[in-house]
């Protein structure tokens, strides 16, 4: 009987310890989900995110060793999405429809932020590129994305873009076809843990 007892306490013990390990893994997920979503995407480019690194080759290179316009290619239609989460009283949208590049030639947007509510908000946005297999070769040279944004009561700001396709873009087999890409931004409110660690506020 006792020995019965000894392998019950058992078991709930390591019940007790999975469960608080998966609640602490949950916690510690949600307060480094932007940190650690920003690492993983641009390092892999999933699900749309266009790669830090150059494409191809020696990162170590200055960016504008790869600026050079591939004048023979056709120019790639570019598109801009905007939207915000459930939570956040945000207007966001981009000020152009599209605009049109050739790989390796730079181009600069703008997107309008405007808190329509009436309490100062900090906001930090991701984006995705798609199609997905063409984010290894979207370079952005400037964006505010991952970064806290703060809008005061009633403010209104423009928030650029400054980017490029990949030069590189021009010569892959498997980007061929591909005439129209989508730049896409997702604002969540954010707020700061008790550590000082941004998080997103996705409900």
């Amino acid at each position: 009987m006792d020995e019965v007892r000894q392998q019950y306490k058992m078991n709930n013990r390591t019940t007790m310890n999975y469960v608080f390990s998966i609640i602490l893994g949950t916690v510690a997920l949600s307060y480094g989900s932007v940190p650690m979503y920003k690492m993983i995407c641009q390092t892999t480019g999933w699900g749309g995110q266009p790669i830090k690194s150059a494409a191809h080759g020696d990162d170590s290179r200055d960016p504008s060793e790869r600026l050079r316009p591939v004048e023979d290619h056709p120019r790639i239609r570019i598109t801009f999405h905007g939207s915000t989460s459930d939570v956040l009283p945000w207007k966001f949208v981009p000020q152009q429809r599209e605009v049109r590049v050739l790989p390796g030639e730079t181009a600069l947007a703008f997107y309008t932020a405007t808190n329509t509510s009436k309490e100062d908000i900090i906001g930090v946005a991701t984006y995705s590129v798609t199609p997905g297999q063409v984010a290894p070769y979207f370079s952005k040279i400037q964006c505010f994305c991952f970064e806290e944004q703060r809008l005061n009561a009633g403010e209104t700001v423009d928030m650029p873009v400054f980017f490029y396709i990949d030069p590189e873009f021009a010569s892959d087999i498997n980007m061929k076809g591909i005439e129209t890409v989508t730049l896409s931004y997702t604002f969540f409110k954010a707020k700061y843990d008790a550590e000082g660690h941004l998080y997103p506020v996705a409900k």
